[in-house]
């Protein structure tokens, strides 16, 4: 079957000791061994004595499933495929499902289960129509749910991926009402269009949105265009586009944002409700932690009554019982406060943990864009707000150590409102990566050499006088000491009045050397290297903090106060959907690059291909009037 050698295959079939049905070490035909070397031949001999082999598929586990046809589509051998169709070959039960076919870090190529996914993956367009003509099922989906429609957009080469993509598209008999191919999810719930922007198949994405572009008029260079928004707009998405783009850890996806339509969508949407609502946001939230914090500068204390019992003792203040803590003016003012905190920390739980349960913890708080460093600390904030509350409630003492954590990490949580501002959003980026970067490396670093050098000055100095030992009379004393040395705080501090041991000066050389000339400049080397690299994406990480904190804000702000983007596609011919954008392109670029939602003294942004919504749109498009955007909804 290998040389396609027909003579020999009679032959061996007439001769009655040999098993055509005999299989390989990887579960193979002699049927798939022919159609693997494009031997027409010998497979039609094959199938001309022994019909059943036209369905049998292979049986080792790594590729198990797949069978003849699977072969010949991927090879494009076109007469194989219509001999095997002419034959019997059956085209919607052939699954290939191998560990081969799966899709892994490990494989290098992903081609779905079913023939028509292989046969649209290798971009033969004339197995394609034959498949489908045969009665292919274009609405297949493989384990993880994915159509052949998903397929394509994982295949690395985009541009025939756009072709087959649209000619099995035009097989759809549904293709524009809500049972359309497209509209199909996987297994994660994502579209063909959602998988393209979570994947940063840029060419994919544009290639899709210039089949939703409306044309309305042109004008010289300028372009009335009409966009469908459909599964862009986060409004009424329970998994947002928006929010996909900026959660995946492929940057390519990033890159999106600054594409036509996204980018306009998104600096309307910035602009006319995120950037106002997130600034008042931000100086509330100020006033709520000035509220707390004077809450516990002023909190109920007390003068002590009892003697000191130990020299080193020097409290002259203790904390009020609950009872003597609401008595004057002072104190039901302190009360009011107090109460606003609390009532704030029990908000903050009730809006962080629906997000927490819809999310995942996981991907809420291990992704920087979304602020998830953040939403560790205000969750624990507010834990600490709480805990404070049943400490004072019930008397207890020590309320200063959950007060303490909770005024540290709440006036740290300032610094997430500092990525609506596009000159300091990146530092927070910034400052996230060293610490949870950088940092935590260099501490496993700096635990090991201060361990190892604190228990080496302890043994030095252990045979030594205790009241002249300076710092090192005791063990825990000798690890912070060392850890004060490691930081430069303070120099040796050993006692210089009396002899040291030989030791103590071979042993703190050493330590000079390793911690501070050493791990503390390649500290500065590893920050540094990180800030080089944020610095060549700040405004590309500025534009994803500016659509996650968009997207936020358009879930947790009621309806009323943030009216839906889109106007009605009905005057259009376009149906009653509000999903339709309208912009202006134009096809001369702009000398200069301006940054997001800026736009020059014509009207026109300032970013590569031009596309602007004019100020009749803004208002057209996105109102707070709500007569007027009643009046229209009505009319639809």
């Amino acid at each position: 079957a290998k040389e396609n050698n027909i003579p020999a295959i009679r032959k061996l079939l007439i001769d009655g000791t040999c098993d055509i049905y005999q299989r390989g070490a990887t579960g193979e035909t002699a049927l798939h061994v022919a159609a693997l070397y494009n031997s027409v031949e010998a497979a039609v001999a094959l199938m001309e004595a022994a019909p059943e082999l036209v369905n049998e598929k292979m049986t080792s586990e790594l590729y198990e499933g797949q069978t003849a046809l699977h072969i010949a589509a991927v090879n494009q051998n076109i007469a194989l495929v219509k001999a095997l169709l002419k034959r019997g070959a059956n085209i919607c039960t052939a699954q290939a499902t191998g560990h081969f076919f799966r899709r892994s870090s490990q494989n290098l190529l992903y081609f779905g289960e079913h023939v028509l996914s292989f046969a649209a993956c290798v971009g033969n367009e004339e197995i394609v129509q034959l498949l489908i003509e045969n009665g292919a099922d274009i609405r297949a989906q493989d384990y993880l749910g994915n159509t052949v429609l998903h397929i394509l957009v994982l295949q690395p080469n985009k541009t025939f991926a756009c072709h087959m993509y649209s000619l099995i598209l035009s097989y759809d008999r549904n293709k524009e009402g809500p049972g359309s191919l497209e509209l199909i999810p996987n297994n994660e719930g994502l579209t063909p269009f959602k998988l393209a922007g979570v994947e940063g198949n840029t060419v994919m994405f544009q290639y899709l949105m210039q089949k939703r572009k409306h044309n309305l008029w042109s004008f010289g260079p300028l372009t009335t265009v009409l966009y469908d928004l459909t599964e862009i707009d986060s409004w009424a998405e329970d998994q947002s586009f928006l929010e996909l783009i900026v959660s995946t850890k492929k940057r390519e996806a990033r890159q999106i944002l600054d594409l036509t339509p996204v980018k306009e969508l998104v600096s309307l949407k910035w602009n006319m409700y995120g950037r106002p609502y997130f600034c008042f946001l931000a100086l509330f939230y100020v006033l709520y932690m000035v509220c707390f914090t004077m809450c516990c500068v002023y909190r109920p204390l007390k003068a002590r009554t009892g003697n000191k019992t130990s020299s080193r003792d020097n409290t002259i203040y203790v904390q009020k019982m609950l009872q003597e803590s609401y008595i004057t003016y002072e104190d039901e003012l302190r009360l009011v406060g107090e109460l606003i905190t609390v009532i704030g920390a029990v908000v903050i739980l009730i809006l962080e943990i629906p997000d927490i349960l819809r999310v995942g913890a996981a991907k809420y708080f291990g992704q920087t864009i979304l602020g998830g460093p953040f939403h560790i600390i205000v969750i624990t904030y507010a834990c600490m707000i709480l805990v404070t509350m049943v400490m004072r409630l019930t008397s207890t003492t020590g309320e200063v150590v959950p007060m303490s954590f909770a005024l540290v990490l709440g006036w740290c949580n300032v610094m997430y409102f500092a990525r609506g501002f596009q000159m300091l959003g990146p530092f927070t980026i910034m400052i996230q990566k060293m610490i949870f970067g950088d940092l935590m490396r260099f501490c496993w670093l700096m635990a090991v050499v201060i361990l190892g050098f604190a228990s080496a000055f302890y043994i030095i100095f252990q045979t030594e006088n205790p009241e002249n030992l300076g710092q090192f009379y005791n063990y825990p004393m000798s690890l912070f000491t060392t850890f004060e040395l490691f930081l430069t705080i303070i120099d040796g501090p050993a006692n210089y009045d009396v002899d040291l041991p030989f030791m103590y000066s071979v042993v703190y050389f050493s330590f000079a050397v390793i911690a501070t000339l050493l791990m503390l400049n390649l500290l500065i080397a590893m920050m540094g290297d990180t800030h080089w690299r944020v610095a060549h994406e700040r405004d590309e990480l500025w534009r994803a903090q500016v659509v996650a904190t968009t997207v936020m804000l358009e879930r947790k702000l009621p309806r009323c106060l943030w009216p839906r983007s889109g106007i009605c596609g009905r005057e259009y011919g376009l149906g009653d959907r509000w999903t339709f954008f309208r912009c202006q392109q134009s096809t001369e670029p702009c000398a200069f690059s301006g940054l997001l939602g800026r736009t020059d003294k014509s009207g026109v942004n300032n970013k590569g291909f031009n596309c602007k919504v004019q100020n009749i749109t803004l208002q057209e498009q996105y109102t707070s009037s709500s007569s007027s955007w009643d009046a229209k909804r009505k009319e639809c």
